[in-house]
């Protein structure tokens, strides 16, 4: 490995930090920050089925990139082992923390059950298994990724590392007792919990274009979990909720906050907003560890996207939580332009080593074609017909409401560490507790609505389904 005076580099380090250290080294200087990166080969290897947009081959991907910027070089490196039973026997009990036993069953026995028994279990459970499908191997890959969040967080609890990264977990959506959009487990919530038993306070931070609703609906009714979502909102876009009113019950009120959008945001909208929030919620929370979960699906040209961001504009949100000096979990999330996922997260696992990535890719990269023509780290993606929707005004008074909210939080709370505390479990749960409170349920009642329209809008989520088998991009990836 070469200094940063080697103009051959394939990477070099930010100005305030600039060495001729070399980078394998920098590591042990009180300058840098700690980093780990978690990874579980074998998850790469699994496939969702033919036009699914769901490409785990996206994380070969990123890999690549990172590795041929030489960014494992400065890195702890941890493959995550599920080679024994004992290992497999820890990881399910934690998984049982969050999902229910016979959801887990279910997912563990999927491909031995027959195709009858496994269709009496979707009905039964309103799974969509066009989003979620059944497919070979599913329970292992399941376990793979959570096990990979779970080292993750092991990493900050034992203070081995100030940031860990995991780029094949963030599946936000999965709930309780079922799968829901192209999520089985969540490894966001049972990661969470498990950090609960050492940190008083976690915040959540969610920049994928989908609301982060079982993360939300999990933490709703504590203060030891902020959870913060930026996404679009409005119509039938998927999951229908994370609007401003969503803001917690119970012990958990003013402890949820939805930035909520419309399309085409941009770049420079997108993350003065971003910050103008963040760095206020964090004096005020004070959290003690910080989830982000970094879906790329709000990327411009995204196949399931209708954001205008750049892989800079996205990374920009990552450099500015990293600032804020707080132990940091990156996890990954949507994203279903894969050479794009690649390029954002590549991109990101520099920012948190504090180097900045060169915009033409390393000659030496395996799948390189895929990134033709321009082969760059930095595509225009900020550049398509999509209008930006998103007027001053409205984002001024997001802006305004959100900080209010803030504003009512009474610092930050003081908990009893020797309490565990038990996820919600989904939506019908709140609105059982909520009856208590008439008041309350009347300010819930439009969110639990979208909930119930969605089984209603089954077909549109299978006219685009169809959009995308004929769509010649789709085969891209097959």
């Amino acid at each position: 490995m070469t200094n940063s005076n080697n103009v051959d580099e394939t990477f070099f380090y930010d100005v305030k930090t600039e060495s001729t250290i070399p980078l394998f080294e920098f590591n042990i200087t009180n300058t840098k920050k700690r980093v780990s990166y978690h990874r579980n080969n074998d998850t790469m290897n699994y496939h969702y089925g033919p036009f699914h947009p769901m490409k785990p081959f996206r994380l070969r991907l990123t890999d690549h990139l990172v590795t041929g910027y030489g960014l494992h070089n400065i890195m702890d490196l941890y493959e995550v082992d599920l080679s024994t039973n004992q290992n497999i026997n820890i990881l399910e009990n934690k998984i049982l923390k969050f999902h229910s036993i016979e959801y887990v069953n279910f997912l563990k026995n999927i491909n031995e059950n027959s195709d009858q028994e496994n269709k009496k279990y979707l009905i039964k459970n309103d799974i969509d298994d066009n989003d979620c499908p059944i497919f070979h191997g599913l329970y292992k890959y399941c376990l793979n990724y959570t096990s990979t969040t779970l080292s993750a967080v092991s990493a900050i609890e034992q203070k081995k590392s100030d940031i860990a990264i995991n780029w094949s977990g963030g599946l936000h959506h999965a709930k309780k007792f079922k799968p829901s959009g192209f999520c089985y487990l969540n490894d966001i919530v049972i990661g969470i919990l498990d950090l609960l038993k050492t940190h008083a306070r976690v915040l959540y931070i969610d920049i994928d274009i989908h609301h982060g609703d079982a993360v939300q609906e999990a933490f709703y009714m504590t203060d030891r979990v902020f959870t913060i979502s930026f996404h679009k909102f409005g119509g039938y876009f998927f999951p229908m909720t994370g609007a401003l009113e969503e803001t917690g019950v119970s012990k958990g009120k003013n402890y949820a906050l939805n930035v909520p959008l419309m399309d085409g945001i941009k770049d420079f909208e997108y993350t003065q907003l971003f910050k103008s929030i963040i760095g206020p919620l964090v004096e005020s929370f004070n959290p003690e560890c910080i989830v982000m979960q970094c879906g790329t699906d709000s990327l411009g040209y995204d196949r399931l996207g209708t954001f205008n961001l750049t892989v800079k504009g996205h990374g920009e949100c990552v450099k500015f939580v990293r600032s804020l000096g707080v132990p940091l979990i990156l996890v990954g999330g949507g994203g279903y332009t894969p050479i794009n996922v690649s390029r954002a997260w590549c991109y990101e696992t520099g920012i948190a080593n504090d180097v900045i990535l060169k915009e033409n890719l390393p000659n030496n990269l395996p799948f390189k074609k895929y990134f033709a023509p321009d082969y760059s780290l930095y595509p225009n993606l900020g550049d398509s017909i999509l209008n930006d929707l998103n007027t001053k005004n409205f984002l001024n008074d997001t802006r305004i409401r959100i900080l209010e909210n803030i504003r009512t939080l009474q610092g930050a709370p003081s908990v009893r560490m020797d309490s565990e505390y038990i996820p919600s479990k989904d939506l019908q749960d709140l609105m059982m507790y909520l009856k208590k409170d008439e008041k309350e349920v009347l300010e819930y009642d439009d969110i639990y609505d979208l909930q119930k329209e969605k089984t209603e809008k089954v077909l549109e989520r299978e006219r685009l389904m169809q959009m995308l088998k004929e769509d010649s991009r789709a085969d891209f990836f097959k």
